[in-house]
C-alpha cells in the first residue's frame, strides 16, 4: 500500500524540495501539494490522503485555519497533520499540539528528519515505511512531542555564537562596520550561524558569515531570523543558498560572503522588510 501525502507550503521552492525527498525515500508514494490553505481545503474534498505536512504561518489560509477545518470535517477529524515552521521555542509548539497538530518539523531539515516524522505517522496507520534516522545531533529540527512533553529542552534553540572579531584580520574587520545593514541568525539543518548583513532587498540577502569545520552548501534551506542594528525582530524568513564565496583572496580566510535567496510568498513579511529597508 502506497501513501498519500498533501505538501502545502505557499513557498515553492520548499513544497519541491520536500516532494524530491519524498519520492527518494518513498517509492511509489502518491504526492499532492498546495500553495495555501485554501487550495488544500479543495484537493482534500475531492481526495483522502494519509499525512498532511503543512506549513503554518501561510498568507490567506494559514496552517492553523486549515487544521481547524480538517479536524472538525469528518471524513479527514483523524488524519495525521503534522506542522512544518520555522519557529520552534516551547511555547509556540505547545500550543499548536493543543490545537491539534500530530507532530511538528521545523525547517530547515534534513531528509532524514522528514523520513523519521513521516515515518513515525505512516508507521501509526499501519503502512511500512523505512525510516532512516539522522546520523548527526537531533538539534532543534529533530524535536518531538514526546520530546516536548518531557524534556522541554529540547526543543530550545541554542544562543548562536557571536562572530569572533578577535579572529579577523584588522582590515578585513573594519570593512563590514561601515556598510553593515544589520544582523541575522541563520539557521540551517544541523547548525546556526550569526550572519552580518551587508545588502538587503525583498528577494534576498547579501551577508558575512564566520567559516566553520561544517560550510553551507549551495541550495541548500535556510531560514533567516533578521534583526535590525538595536537588535529588534524585524521578520523571519524562508530562501535557500544561491552563492558562496571567500570574503578574501586567501585560503585560510574565516569570513565567507553569502547570499540568501528568499522564498516566501507572505505579504506581511513583505511589509515588515520594505519598511525596515525603506530605513536603510
Amino acid at each position: 500500500m502506497s501513501a498519500r501525502i498533501l505538501v502545502v507550503d505557499d513557498a515553492s521552492f520548499i513544497r519541491d524540495m520536500v516532494k524530491k525527498n519524498l519520492r527518494t525515500l518513498l517509492p511509489g508514494v502518491t504526492l499532492f501539494d498546495a500553495p495555501d490553505g485554501h487550495r488544500a481545503v479543495s484537493i482534500l474534498k475531492k481526495q483522502s490522503v494519509d499525512i498532511i505536512l503543512s506549513d503554518w504561518e501561510m498568507p490567506g489560509m494559514s496552517g492553523e485555519e486549515l487544521l481547524q477545518w480538517v479536524r472538525a470535517t469528518e471524513a479527514h477529524a483523524k488524519t495525521p497533520f503534522v506542522m512544518v515552521t520555522s519557529r520552534g521555542d516551547r511555547e509556540f509548539v505547545v500550543k499548536a499540539v493543543q490545537a491539534g497538530v500530530s507532530d511538528y518539523l521545523v525547517k530547515p531539515f534534513t531528509p532524514d528528519e522528514l523520513m523519521t516524522k513521516v515515518s513515525k505517522q505512516l508507521k501509526r496507520l499501519g503502512i511500512d515505511a523505512t525510516s532512516r534516522p539522522a546520523a548527526g545531533a537531533q538539534g532543534v529540527a529533530f524535536g518531538s512531542i514526546e520530546a516536548l512533553t518531557g524534556k522541554p529542552a529540547a526543543v530550545s534553540v541554542p544562543a548562536a555564537e557571536a562572530l569572533a572579531p578577535k579572529a579577523k584580520p584588522k582590515a578585513a574587520a573594519k570593512a563590514p562596520a561601515k556598510s553593515k545593514k544589520g544582523m541575522a541568525q541563520l539557521r540551517l539543518a544541523g547548525q546556526q550561524l550569526d550572519c552580518l548583513i551587508r545588502e538587503l532587498s525583498l528577494q534576498a540577502l547579501n551577508g558575512i558569515i564566520q567559516r566553520t569545520d561544517q560550510l553551507p552548501q549551495l541550495f541548500e534551506s535556510a531560514v533567516l531570523d533578521i534583526t535590525d542594528l538595536d537588535g529588534n525582530a524585524v521578520a523571519r524568513v524562508n530562501g535557500y543558498i544561491s552563492s558562496l564565496q571567500a570574503a578574501e583572496a586567501r585560503m585560510d580566510t574565516r569570513l565567507i560572503k553569502i547570499t540568501i535567496r528568499f522564498v516566501d510568498d507572505d505579504p506581511a513579511k513583505f511589509e515588515s522588510l520594505s519598511k525596515y529597508i525603506a530605513k536603510l
